[in-house]
């Protein structure tokens, strides 16, 4: 057999791994005028663990630049939106709907 004679099916080609699909997005946002905002990916649920504590009030995250955003106080700004205050430290998402063994997003 020569390599003339191998089709393009017999070649193996390497696959991407699948738990890349399943690792949030570097940087997300809630507010949809953001363009950081994704509807589908909020709507799988995303855990965030910033400085070793589980939060549930971020507003925005980035990962790779370790950062969150979240509410400060009920304050608004003159638009009605929530003020809100930037936070730098480790930080680590996931996707709730995947279950306590998710694959982890962290720097």
């Amino acid at each position: 057999m020569t390599e003339s004679d191998i089709t393009p099916a017999e070649i193996e080609t390497p696959a991407a791994p699948p738990a890349a699909a399943d690792v949030p997005p570097d940087r997300l946002a809630i507010q949809p005028r953001s363009p950081y905002f994704d509807g589908d990916k909020l709507s799988r649920g995303i855990g965030i663990r910033f400085k070793g504590v589980v939060r549930h009030n971020v507003e925005e995250f980035c990962v790779s630049e370790g950062w969150v955003r979240v509410q400060a106080g009920r304050s608004l700004d003159r638009k009605g939106n929530p003020l809100t205050i930037k936070l730098s430290g480790p930080v680590e998402a996931w996707y709730e709907d995947l279950g306590e063994d998710a694959p982890v997003r962290k720097l």
